[in-house]
């Protein structure tokens, strides 16, 4: 059995949509008859041949958002549909900043519950159950809703495969008009923050540091190793939360998650915490000196060694070939 119809907020990047996004049409497009993935502005034609690849039968477009933010128009729009009757079965946000705001603000306006930290989800019958991550991933809980309103599933990047399921693609437009107070906020300015080579959650490769690398001028190995690999460097909340790299640097539970092919983990001890966000890797490689350390239980390869002999000594080798 299938569910009727899901919706799913697709964030642009660029042109095109988020991984993050791709992942969850495609995956309503597995567990529902149709599926409707809904963006804020007119999407380009790029935009709407993606989606309709991964799954969606339509796109929806916000025609009118100007400047406001992207949460209060989406919210809006959605609210408003549900309430005329269009209800779908269950709507997917992404744990992103647009994601979570607008699940919230659409559960404000049809005074419905969220699932948050969603890992999983399965169909039982008619009935979609939810799969969450607790204790930093130790423990796996399943939830479902009782309510008649629409199930609203806020869910981790990664926790699902984009896998192509081409649909016809089709456009629709609504206006937001109206919005009220919410409406107000606008949005100023935006900066996105500058780097070279592949993004942190979509690496093949990630070299993250820890608090083992005793001072933030250390974290310039961990750039370095990851330039020569083509990966990316990630971080440890440990030294994110000493200010060495930025918050946007962090894997784990209240960072990214990311499961690239290779994880390299230095002078990172392995809490729960931080093993939740990257323990879906391929193969992961721990460099840390204390033997004990307990991310050398998840590890395929773990050096017991000091980070400041092993990474230089395997940059040298990187470079010399």
């Amino acid at each position: 059995m299938t569910l009727a119809k899901i919706w799913v907020l697709a964030e642009p990047a660029g042109s095109t949509i988020s991984a993050a996004s791709l992942e969850l049409i495609s995956t309503a497009a597995k567990l529902a008859g149709e599926v409707v993935a809904y963006t804020w502005s007119v999407p380009s034609s790029e935009f709407v041949d993606m989606a309709s690849k991964y799954g969606a039968d339509s796109v929806v477009g916000i025609s009118d958002t100007g400047n406001r933010l992207a949460g209060t128009t989406v919210g809006a729009v959605m609210a408003s549909e549900i309430q005329g009757g269009a209800a779908p079965s269950a709507i997917f946000f992404a744990a992103s900043y647009e994601g979570r705001d607008a699940a919230g603000r659409l559960s404000a306006k049809i005074d419905a519950p969220v699932l948050t930290n969603v890992v999983n989800l399965l169909l039982e019958g008619s009935d979609l159950l939810s799969e969450h991550a607790i204790f930093g991933g130790s423990e796996i809980v399943s939830a479902r809703f009782t309510s008649e309103v629409p199930g609203i599933f806020v869910i981790r990047a990664k926790s699902f495969v984009a896998e192509q399921n081409p649909k016809t693609p089709t456009l629709i437009t609504r206006e937001a008009g109206d919005i009220g107070a919410a409406g107000r906020a606008k949005l100023l300015e935006s900066y996105v923050e500058e780097r070279t080579g592949p993004k942190l959650d979509e690496a093949a490769i990630v070299v993250s540091g820890g608090r083992g690398l005793g001072k933030a001028e250390s974290y310039t190995m961990v750039e370095e190793l990851a330039s020569l690999l083509n990966g990316a460097p990630g971080a440890s909340r440990a030294i994110v939360d000493a200010g060495w790299v930025p918050y946007s640097y962090q894997v784990g539970q209240t960072g990214k998650t990311v499961k690239p092919t290779v994880y390299i983990a230095c002078g990172i001890s392995g809490a729960t915490q931080h093993m939740v966000g990257m323990k879906g890797a391929k193969n992961i490689i721990a460099v840390n000196k204390d033997q004990e350390a307990p991310i050398f239980s998840i590890s395929d390869l773990g050096i017991v060694g000091d980070v400041h002999k092993v990474l230089p000594a395997l940059i040298e080798a990187l470079r010399a070939r």
